[in-house]
C-alpha cells in the first residue's frame, strides 16, 4: 500500500511531511506555515539534548533546509497526490463478487451476476479514465 492510499491530501501535503522528506532532524511547528515569516517564527528544530535529557529546540534552521526547499517539496508531494486522483476514484467491485459471479457462470451456467459485475467494472473504468 502506498502512502497516497492511506493519507488524505491535507495530511499528505502538510508541511511536516515535506520537512520530514528533506531532513530527519525533528521539528516543532507552532501553527500554520503560510509565509516565510511563519517559517522563521513558528518552526523550531532539535538542537541538542541537555544534561536533564530534555530536547533543546532552536529557530535556527539546519543548513540547506530553507522555506523555499520545503515549499518545493510540498508542491512536489501535492503534484504526486493529484496525479493519482484517478486511481483513488477507481474503486472496482470487490474480488469476492468477481469470484462468486465467475463461479456461478462457469460452474452453474448462470451469467446474471457475471454480466452485472462486468457492467459495474466497465462503469468504473469509463467514469474514471487514466
Amino acid at each position: 500500500m502506498s502512502q497516497f492510499e492511506i493519507l488524505e491530501k491535507s495530511e499528505l501535503t502538510h508541511i511536516t511531511v515535506a520537512i520530514n522528506q528533506v531532513t530527519s532532524i525533528p521539528c516543532l511547528i507552532d501553527g500554520e506555515i503560510k509565509t516565510e515569516e511563519d517559517w522563521n517564527t513558528k518552526v523550531q528544530f532539535k538542537e541538542s539534548v541537555n544534561a536533564d535529557n530534555v530536547i533543546v529546540w532552536t529557530y535556527d534552521k539546519p543548513e540547506g533546509i530553507t522555506y523555499a526547499v520545503v515549499i518545493a517539496k510540498q508542491d512536489e508531494l501535492k503534484a504526486e497526490y493529484d496525479a493519482l486522483d484517478y486511481a483513488r476514484k477507481r474503486k472496482y467491485p470487490p474480488l469476492n463478487e468477481f469470484a462468486e459471479a465467475y463461479t456461478e457462470k462457469e460452474i452453474g451456467g448462470n451469467s446474471t451476476k457475471w454480466d452485472a459485475y462486468i457492467i459495474n467494472y466497465n462503469k468504473v473504468r469509463t467514469e474514471n479514465p487514466k
